[in-house]
């Protein structure tokens, strides 16, 4: 049994199997630039990538509740891979349950009814012992489980002890030993458990609370040992998920999407979405001879999937459904979003703090740093429902302006004037509003930085390379843009076929439909497992 707290650090990107779907996009992108429309729309047609990594379509078709469960086992098989991958900490922890969630306040009180039951009929005279010998039938059952194959001589003394017909004929006769039964488990644990839970078993065995207590504690250190298994399974085929991820990926979504046609609506509505934007930004192309109507200029490939990966960054989850193939991933784009917010933010506050101030401020490092600190803890948790953004601005700003004045008499400078702090204070609070300049700079200088970390082949030469005017938060977005172009590149290696057939379509239809948020029943019902 190994110790729980060894853990593979490798990680995949899926740089590396990610060739064919480069070469996809390369097609594509050559078509989408070609002034021959006809030629470009069999160029775009054509089989770019293999045949096992390209995306098939099906036709609508009525799901059943078998196909809709199926699918549900799919995505959940889906989510655990990816999270195994790309989490080097993953493990099960049975402690790590929701507290106050329904399910664990249910699961508790069936539990405490149950425990309850037993004391009661162990209590009773002559003692009642049916309770008692199912809980130990389970008890030999997941012992038997923890065997390694070919512990033949474990296995039948196990089966000898905790024989269950001799225990119900021993009751017959109240005659169970509950006591030498525990003693015996205990010892067994003892033989197989990890050596991180020894001190878990001492304490077992030096026990003196009542039988119905001693079993409870006896089950929760079980569980403890089938985490302990589940953990040492994860380590071990971690390294085989590694190296196969990106197909075992694409092909557990290939057979989702097989049995649940909708499965790639909510990504088509995205990637629709962004090229619509994309059209209503551009300048019109010359105008043709024939009939002098402008035609806008069609994006590239490449550059509508780079807009679609940042638009992540801005998405609205209350309003619109995440896109399935970003799924497994959901929680980490909105932690992204949400740091990537408060940086932003503090950012602003910096940024009208040295204007208004003066050189002063920058000169003084420790200052500045002091100021960003204040300021962070000031607007952490600002992403959450209720949160008061101008409360908690109001307080950063009387917070600054103490500092401030505090820092200026240190240094024997007058003191910030009222006015000038009202100032201060009016320019910081503004930040809220949306088209305020100091906001609007931000956020465009941000998504620049993310934009040119999306769009380079080698993005790590990107990361230093933080936009004037944000060197305050550089530390944050070359963390959070690590964190983020890892998540685009693995994400873009395992659907790029799907992404590049969606692009396909939308590119070469007749007309662009107007992007509207799909609704499906069964892809909601698939998605929402």
């Amino acid at each position: 049994m190994p110790l729980n707290d060894e853990r593979p650090t490798s990680t995949s990107s899926g740089e590396d199997q990610s060739s064919d779907v480069e070469s996809s996009f390369e097609c594509c992108d050559s078509v989408a630039t070609s002034s021959d429309q006809d030629c470009s729309r069999h160029s775009f047609n054509s089989d770019c990538s293999s045949k096992h990594c390209t995306p098939s379509s099906s036709p609508p078709k009525i799901l059943t509740l078998d196909e809709v469960m199926d699918a549900g086992r799919d995505l959940y098989n889906l989510r655990i891979s990816h999270e195994i991958v790309v989490n080097p900490a993953f493990h099960v922890d049975p402690n790590s349950r929701q507290q106050h969630s329904l399910w664990s306040q249910v699961k508790d009180n069936l539990h405490k009814a149950f425990w309850d039951i037993l004391e009661a009929e162990l209590n009773d005279d002559p003692p009642v012992y049916d309770h008692a010998i199912k809980l130990l039938e389970e008890i030999r059952e997941i012992l038997l489980s923890f065997l390694n194959p070919g512990a033949n001589r474990m296995q039948t003394q196990i089966m000898e002890v905790l024989d269950i017909d001799l225990i119900r004929q021993q009751a017959d006769n109240n005659a169970v030993d509950i006591q030498g039964l525990a003693a015996y488990i205990i010892t067994t644990m003892g033989k197989l458990c990890a050596p991180v839970r020894d001190e878990e078993i001492k304490k077992l065995r030096e026990n003196t609370d009542n039988t119905v207590t001693l079993l409870r504690k006896i089950f929760h250190v079980l569980d403890l040992m089938r985490a302990d298994i589940v953990n040492f399974t994860v380590d071990n085929i971690k390294p085989v998920l590694q190296r196969e991820c990106v197909e075992y990926e694409r092909g557990t979504f290939q057979k989702i999407l097989d049995k649940t046609p909708s499965a790639l609506n909510h990504t088509t509505f995205w990637i629709q979405s962004v090229l619509e934007e994309l059209l209503s930004s551009t300048v019109p192309a010359e105008q043709t001879k024939d009939n002098g109507k402008g035609q806008r200029a069609m994006p590239g490939p490449f550059q509508l999937l780079h807009a679609a990966f940042l638009r992540l960054l801005t998405w609205d989850y209350s309003k619109n459904p995440i896109p399935e193939t970003w799924m497994t991933d959901e929680t980490r784009l909105q932690e992204i979003q949400w740091q990537l917010q408060q940086c932003e933010a503090v950012n602003e506050v910096l940024l009208i703090v040295y204007s208004t101030i003066g050189g002063l401020i920058q000169s003084v490092p420790s200052l500045s740093d002091r100021l960003k600190r204040m300021t962070s803890v000031l607007l952490d948790g600002m992403h959450t429902p209720n949160f008061n953004l101008e409360e908690s601005l109001d307080g950063v700003s009387t917070q600054i302006c103490c500092e401030l004045n505090r820092s200026l008499t240190e240094r024997d400078y007058l003191a910030l004037s009222p006015e000038l702090q009202a100032t201060l204070r009016g320019q910081i609070r503004n930040i809220t509003q949306k088209d305020n300049p100091i906001r609007t700079l931000v956020e465009d200088r941000v998504q620049h930085y993310f934009l040119a970390l999306i769009s380079d082949p080698k993005p790590q030469l990107k990361l230093e390379e933080v936009p004037a005017g944000l060197t305050a938060i550089k530390p944050e977005l070359k963390v959070l843009g690590k964190t983020f172009i890892s998540l685009v590149n693995y994400n873009k290696a395992v659907y790029g076929p799907f992404y590049a057939d969606i692009i396909r379509k939308l590119m070469f239809s007749s007309s662009l439909p107007e992007a509207s948020l799909p609704h499906d029943t069964a892809q909601d019902s698939v998605t929402s497992q």
